[in-house]
């Protein structure tokens, strides 16, 4: 999971310089930055359900 955490931070990166060189691009600035945010939240609360559930059919004894 890091190795793609780092890959989004490197495309990130590299989309962010790519705006800053075109100041008229504002809305796809804001969009990006809107859908890294979304993208982390959405990894965040997956790790959080998968830990759950691994903790759930750990415990089912038979």
């Amino acid at each position: 999971m890091l190795s793609q955490v780092e890959a989004l931070w490197t495309v990130l990166r590299a989309r962010w310089e790519a705006l800053r060189q075109r100041p008229e691009a504002g809305y796809s600035t804001e969009t990006v930055l809107v859908t890294a945010l979304l993208v982390a939240a959405a990894l965040v609360v997956i790790a959080i359900v998968v830990s759950k559930v691994l903790t759930k059919a750990n415990g089912i004894t038979m």
